[in-house]
């Protein structure tokens, strides 16, 4: 099927230029001015940007967490961040303790084949890894899955120690694949969460309030620090505040292979909302995730991060989970339980909220029209640095011939309320929206995943049709 798509200002990370893409066979094919060519859809994108779809590298669909599960799964996930101008997720597939990874692979791949509508790729969450398994990164690596996610934080859960850190950081620097690390302290938080309970401390604000930024700064540098031993290239996830970013600089002037992103959370909101309101003082837990809200004057730190270059990529981290349970029609009772689970203490709340929706519109906002990026910085952090980073890079995150037709043609001038009522911003499964009521200018007009036209205004014309995309390995490391 031929796409061509006329009269658009076509920005991608380094190149800003008016121009027709004609698109065949899922790839670009043409790129010119005033091309001649019979398609059988035609796109009119007279002043609207054209940009690479986006490439989220940070979602949790289907996850199970603190007795349930995240509400949006492949379908429901996938649909929504198509919506908002996301073309590819990487998602995380799981090894259960003591099991294969490969096990955990075939578990996330059973979860998202024939459900997405967009193309997705998976990083590996390493819950332990005896010298005996070590042979498997390398067959991962082999299979497309070129990057691991390891947790200092969650005790008992997904914590792996220090010794685990360096065997598997080592093996995927000789395998030539990239660590991704949740930084946090997590045995230090523990104990504080403890005294917290002790005192009677119950309520979503003490969440933030046991997680200080100095343990998310320790796990950092100490993340840091074993990754430059091992030799790996290392991805801080979700970096949350001026602390932990103090760390990434300092390492990154002494020549360190270490990048980090963001989240709009962290850019967006702050820690005052864990104080609910006067009516529910529990309307916080909504926005407990983790690492958790910070204190607000961090987010000009971050954002400045963002602009020169300290920050290499903003994504989302979207786990969501329902403030009052996932409701089906026809549903007696919720089939997923959510954000109730805590009333009695924040310790049970589900850690993690929606945004894979919302990512473009509020970095166009808050970055271009706010003036703190330009337009090519946009399209790399929402797009081209998280392709060249996870091995996607030139068949994603660019436009140009033979690139994945992965497009969206995005309209500077439409305004919409980000709100869980509002149809044209919200189509995640979950019931409230973590930036209800913020008033974005610049959203996505017509979204196409490999030249399939999946949303066009605010309607959804394909469902299905993505595919796993097998990533590249970083350089490999001869030593």
């Amino acid at each position: 099927m031929g796409v061509l798509i006329k009269n658009g200002r076509v920005v991608t990370a380094v190149d800003d230029y008016f121009a027709d893409i004609y698109i065949e066979n899922e790839t670009v094919s043409q790129i010119g001015v005033k091309l001649d060519i019979r398609a059988d859809h035609e796109i009119d994108a007279t002043g609207k940007f054209v940009f690479p779809g986006g490439i989220d590298p940070h979602t949790h669909f289907d996850m199970p967490f603190g007795g349930t599960n995240s509400a949006d799964d492949f379908d429901t996930g996938t649909v929504a961040a198509a919506f908002g101008g996301t073309t590819t997720v990487i998602d995380f597939a799981i090894q259960t303790k003591g099991e294969s990874t490969f096990k955990g692979l075939d578990t996330w791949h059973a979860k998202a084949d024939g459900k997405a509508t967009i193309d997705y790729a998976f990083h590996m969450i390493v819950t332990d890894m005896p010298d005996t398994r070590l042979p498997e990164m390398q067959k991962l690596a082999d299979a497309g899955v070129t990057s691991y996610k390891l947790f200092m934080a969650y005790p008992g859960v997904l914590y792996v120690d220090d010794g685990t850190l360096y065997r598997t950081f080592r093996q995927a620097g000789l395998n030539g694949t990239r660590i991704c690390m949740h930084a946090e302290n997590g045995i230090v938080i523990d104990e504080i969460i403890k005294e917290a309970v002790r005192d009677g401390k119950l309520t979503p604000q003490y969440h933030a309030k046991t997680r200080p930024t100095r343990m998310e700064a320790e796990g950092v540098h100490r993340a840091i620090s074993i990754a430059e031993v091992a030799q790996v290239p290392l991805y801080i996830v979700h970096l949350s505040s001026a602390d932990a970013l103090d760390q990434v600089k300092i390492a990154r002037m002494r020549g360190v292979d270490v990048q980090a992103e963001t989240c709009p959370q962290y850019l967006f909101l702050d820690e005052s909302i864990y104080a609910g309101n006067a009516l529910d003082p529990f309307e916080g837990a909504k926005w407990v995730m983790t690492p958790a809200l910070r204190e607000k004057w961090n987010q000009a730190v971050l954002w400045q991060g963002l602009k020169h270059h300290h920050l290499s990529a903003v994504a989302t981290d979207h786990c969501p989970f329902c403030f009052n349970g996932t409701w089906r029609p026809g549903d007696a009772a919720p089939f997923q339980l959510g954000k109730e689970l805590g009333r009695d203490s924040f310790t049970k709340i589900p850690n993690g909220a929606p945004g894979v929706e919302n990512r473009m519109a509020l970095m166009y906002h808050g970055g271009v029209v706010e003036g703190r990026l330009s337009l090519n910085r946009f399209v790399e952090l929402t797009s081209t640095s998280s392709a060249k980073t996870f091995g996607l890079f030139p068949k994603k995150g660019t436009i140009a011939v033979g690139s994945d037709a992965d497009i969206v043609v995005f309209d500077p001038n439409r305004t919409e309320t980000i709100s869980v009522n509002n149809p044209h911003t919200h189509h995640m499964r979950v019931d409230y929206s973590a930036y209800e009521g913020f008033v974005v200018k610049g959203y996505p007009d017509t979204v196409l995943s490999r030249g399939r036209i999946i949303v066009a205004g605010s309607e959804l014309k394909t469902r299905g049709g993505g595919q796993f995309v097998k990533r590249a390995r970083c350089e490999q490391l001869l030593r």
